[in-house]
């Protein structure tokens, strides 16, 4: 790829993101807009009504101004530790890069430049110099000047490990601070029990009840059995949309029909209200007497019996933890038990079968998920012929002549390989959310961290080892796979890919996280809606997708670490990047993002590995490149940089991970002792918590009773 195309590709995206702010400064002030731009805010009780303004046709960038003096403290207190921690990943990757851009745009940039393994610079002709003289690859074999690499490579390792630390230790202790000053929470008195060995002499929740009371008869307190309630939820849902269909037809006073025919559904808009709201009283009628129905004690009603889970509660911290980390059972296969996550954290469906049929399920999530993985090689080749000219000219004669005009071949070599590929991946999120939906996770925020780790490696293997290794998956599983020859494979293929990379990061980083400012699937979504939708109508502001946001970057963090050395043109980019994403994030958890539970940092765990996991992957590759280069010594004394990476990495596992794993016991110990000084509060405390994991599918149904033309007898 020569400059010119990464030139294209540049302009093209500035353009978007030029176009992406405007839009949005402007739309954001429309009352219309609202819901798309401000819904936290409307959730919190915001007016919906503002009187008519200029102004507000005209682009501003205050709200610039408003997320940059957003501090810390604010932040936390607004959305969270979660989002706390979302936030110092970007700051803590733009540290990291600004040092390293100081290194390879000022150092580094100017000695691949004076080399002339590949050609010289045309100074005159600027544009149509090929990106490749920007890299290593330029600089000649055996040259001394290829020291200075080896010693950038030493500093930016040497400065990351040390962020590293100062992260995990700072995010460490606002965990800790987090647990100390938050008042007694339900998921710290409980624990979830599943696999419960069944009984033909006694329910379930009579085999719970004995069991935790004659194991811990001094502090458990009482339990609940989760009920299979799938039935319920699905006339819930269909009582739902109902509802939603009666309301878009009172609100719109232009809709009339004619003809009458079957069921009264197209007859007038009198006559289909009254039939859905018949509809919707036998609903809701059928949902109390099931609910009714699954509320009864022991296992008498088939279609609604308790499941071989539970919710069981102790009286104090240190009994909930000491309940989990000892194995109740001589079984392992039985009473099997996990920390219980938030009330509201809680993810209903979630599979509490038998220990077999969990396992059967991850084992299908396995394969579904390299057959996945392997289909979205589609993509990737498709990728990489538009990268290639002459390749793609002999797979198809016929684009031989468009293939003669410049900006043609600078649109698709700069441009189009990177956008498909971004749009391509618009599937992983959602794919990945769903299959850890069935691994037999309880909780949105496990589901949402295992979704993250499975996106992350499915980007890291299809993105950047597919890409480098072009070929079938056979071939790249036996490239990874001999540790012989990976790092000298690596050290040919990576530096070859360094333009695809450089506009990889232009095209995907700067036009998805504009788009995340415009939100153009929410906008879209509420054009089409609007004119059915009810300005009283009740909604939930979003939450951030962890699972989708989190992955993007750390991805971006190894693409920095892996070319800084070895083309540094691709850090200025990931700095811009890295920017943008500072500033919109912090207005998005201002205006848009309401935290949907609290993991207190949990996430970051997942950072420091993708991170020490990009290290050890760079310096493999800069010790190929030695190698290849014929200067040996540099690549010598490039083995024992891995070493100590991975020696640092077991220091901060052994000191760090544990505080984000569980509690100490002297911590637990220490919040009981404080609580029993306030008895009166925690004797209210254990009557709420009683209730607190009560199926929501067994709440009273409320839908009717919202809107008065639809009171009646029995819906009231």
């Amino acid at each position: 790829m020569i400059v010119s195309a990464l030139l294209t590709s540049v302009g093209i995206n500035t353009a978007l993101c030029v176009l992406f702010f405007t839009f949005y400064s402007i739309l954001r002030k429309q009352p219309s807009n609202y819901k798309v731009y401000i819904p936290r805010l409307l959730a919190q009780g915001a007016s919906l009504t503002t009187p008519f303004n200029l102004k507000k046709l005209i682009p501003s960038p205050d709200w610039i101004a408003k997320a940059w003096s957003l501090s810390e403290e604010d932040l936390f207190s607004l959305s969270g530790l979660d989002a706390l921690v979302f936030m110092r990943l970007i700051t803590f990757s733009l540290k990291i890069f600004t040092f390293a851009g100081v290194i390879g745009i000022f150092v580094l940039l100017p000695v691949n430049c004076w080399g002339n393994h590949l050609e010289e610079v045309d100074i005159v002709d600027f544009a149509a110099n090929s990106l490749d003289v920007f890299t290593i690859s330029n600089v000649n074999s055996g040259s001394n000047w290829l020291w200075v690499h080896f010693i950038a490579v030493y500093f930016v390792s040497g400065f990351t490990c040390l962020q590293l630390h100062h992260e995990y230790k700072y995010i460490a202790s606002k965990r800790i601070s987090y647990f100390y000053s938050s008042k007694p929470q339900p998921h710290q008195f409980t624990i979830l029990v599943h696999s419960i060995p069944s009984s033909s002499s006694c329910s379930i929740s009579d085999s719970v009840e004995s069991f935790f009371r004659e194991l811990y008869p001094s502090t458990y307190l009482s339990h609940v059995v989760i009920r299979r309630t799938n039935k319920i939820q699905t006339l819930l849902s269909k009582a739902k949309n109902l509802y939603k269909r009666i309301g878009q037809l009172r609100s719109d006073p232009t809709r009339k029909y004619k003809n009458v025919d079957l069921c009264g559904l197209f007859g007038s808009k009198d006559d289909r209200i009254d039939h859905y709201g018949k509809k919707l009283e036998d609903i809701e009628q059928n949902v109390r007497l099931k609910q009714s129905e699954a509320s009864l004690i022991g296992e008498s009603c088939s279609m609604f019996k308790e499941a071989r889970a539970a919710f069981v509660f102790f009286k104090s911290r240190y009994g909930a933890a000491s309940a989990f980390h000892l194995q109740p059972s001589s079984n392992p296969t039985q009473w099997i038990t996990e920390p219980a996550p938030q009330p509201h954290d809680v993810y209903w469906p979630f599979f509490s079968e038998s220990f077999m049929r969990q396992w059967i399920s991850k084992l299908v999530v396995i394969v579904v998920y390299i057959l996945f993985t392997i289909l979205f090689l589609i993509p990737v080749l498709i990728v990489q012929g538009l990268t290639n000219l002459e390749q793609l000219e002999i797979l198809f004669p016929f684009l031989t002549s468009i293939l003669s005009v410049k900006f043609v071949t600078q649109i698709i070599t700069g441009y189009l390989p990177s956008l498909i590929l971004q749009l391509s991946l618009k599937m992983a999120p959602p794919v990945m959310w769903f299959l850890s939906t069935i691994q037999g996770y309880i909780s949105h925020s496990d589901i949402e961290m295992s979704a993250s780790k499975k996106v992350l490696w499915f980007t890291i293997w299809n993105v950047f080892f597919a890409t480098v290794f072009s070929g079938s998956v056979f071939y790249q599983l036996y490239v990874i796979l001999d540790l012989r020859e990976i790092t000298w494979k690596l050290a040919v293929s990576v530096p070859a890919q360094a333009s695809f990379f450089i506009t990889y990061v232009a095209t995907t980083g700067w036009t998805s996280v504009s788009s995340e400012l415009f939100q153009i699937i929410p906008f879209i979504c509420s054009l089409i809606k609007r004119p059915f939708t009810r300005p009283e109508e009740e909604f939930e502001a979003p939450s951030l997708a962890y699972h989708r946001d989190v992955p993007r970057i750390l991805f971006f963090g190894l693409l920095g670490i892996t070319y800084f050395f070895l083309a540094p043109l691709i850090l200025p980019f990931l700095l811009v990047y890295l920017c943008l994403a500072y500033i919109i994030y912090r207005n998005q958890f201002i205006n848009v993002y309401a935290p949907k539970y609290e993991t207190a940092g949990r996430f970051w765990p997942i950072v420091h590995d993708s991170m020490i996991f990009s290290l050890v992957l760079m310096q493999m590759i800069a010790a190929g490149s030695f190698a290849l280069k014929k200067i040996s010594p540099a690549s010598t004394w490039m083995f024992p940089l891995p070493v100590l990476t991975l020696l640092f990495n077991y220091y901060c596992r052994k000191r760090f991970l544990p505080i984000f794993t569980a509690y100490s016991g002297e911590s637990l110990i220490k919040k009981d002792m404080e609580d029993q000084k306030d008895n009166a509060s925690m004797a209210e405390f254990y009557n709420k918590l009683l209730t607190a994991y009560k199926d929501p599918a067994l709440f009273p149904i409320q839908h009717a009773s919202r809107d008065d033309s639809l009171a009646s007898p029995l819906l009231s």
